[in-house]
């Protein structure tokens, strides 16, 4: 990709995420789409080769096709957001990406993702203490995904509330289909890794698109100490549209693997190891100029 050229970006999987980053590249000025492709279109893909390929697709799902697209050179960004699997899906990234010359964004949503930065920069500023990350309440994505695949369910709507310090409680809506029963899908959502850590109440009800909202929100809270001054206090909030801020994120980190791609610098990232000026479009002379 040359320096004055728009970045190419391709949808993969067109939910919820692929349809937002289809909005937020179409209001970007250096990039332009190069198509939205589905599972069973590789070789559609291959033959469009653009520069940077946006995962739509379940995050459960997301390792091994971000990996599979590596393995054919493309660029890749998802939005992964099983915090616990992480690491050992960045190293395998990371190997994939640097054996093929390519560039892979790992987990580019907003927790994971835009929150982990203000998280490690929290630690900066107060080294001693405790973050606290609470959720919602709103509409968790990943979590109604996971709901949805579970067998019997037909639809399914998964909130997050907070309770505080970190603590929430997971209220799962769904519509069952015929032939299973109320308590055989509620184990199973149980069990489910995404609810197995969290106080979970599953609620069947006649209709899921009646309940549906997607909006949600998060507070990041540090309490603690800088250099020896205690009692230091700082406090992120924000209330978004999930989906929306989802694409918009991943937007902005194809931005930023185009600019290690062209610097040489392969392999897997996660949004705290990016410069934030590589996900802003224009040089960094304006926004030095602008934001400092």
């Amino acid at each position: 990709m040359k320096t004055n050229d728009k970045i190419r970006v391709a949808v993969f999987g067109y939910g919820n995420i692929g349809k937002a980053v289809e909005e937020a590249v179409s209001v970007t000025s250096d990039m332009t789409l190069a198509g939205i492709f589905h599972h069973d279109e590789m070789d559609r893909l291959e033959a469009s080769r653009p520069d940077v390929v946006l995962l739509g697709v379940p995050s459960r799902e997301a390792p091994a096709t971000a990996e599979r697209l590596l393995e054919k050179g493309f660029n890749t960004v998802d939005s992964f957001d099983i915090h616990t699997q992480i690491p050992a899906v960045y190293r395998r990234l990371d190997d994939a990406a640097r054996a093929h010359n390519a560039v892979s964004i790992l987990s580019a949503g907003w927790d994971p993702g835009s929150d982990s930065v203000v998280r490690a920069l929290m630690e900066a500023l107060v080294p001693q203490g405790l973050t606290y990350t609470d959720f919602g309440p709103g509409r968790s994505m990943g979590h109604t995904v996971a709901a949805k695949h579970i067998p019997g369910v037909r639809d399914a709507l998964s909130m997050t509330i907070p309770l505080g310090t970190g603590i929430h409680r997971r209220m799962v809506y769904v519509e069952i289909e015929k032939g299973h029963t109320y308590d055989e899908v509620r184990d199973a959502i149980l069990r489910d890794d995404y609810f197995a850590h969290d106080e979970t109440h599953v609620i069947e009800v006649d209709s899921v698109k009646a309940l549906n909202n997607v909006a949600h929100g998060v507070r990041l809270s540090r309490n603690g100490v800088s250099g020896t001054t205690h009692n230091q206090r700082i406090d992120f909030n924000m209330t978004i549209n999930n989906p929306a801020l989802t694409g918009q994120i991943m937007v902005a980190t194809a931005r930023a693997a185009m600019r290690l791609l062209e610097r040489g610098q392969y392999g897997c990232y996660t949004m705290i190891q990016l410069a934030p000026v590589d996900m802003l479009e224009g040089g960094s002379e304006e926004w030095i100029k602008r934001l400092v």
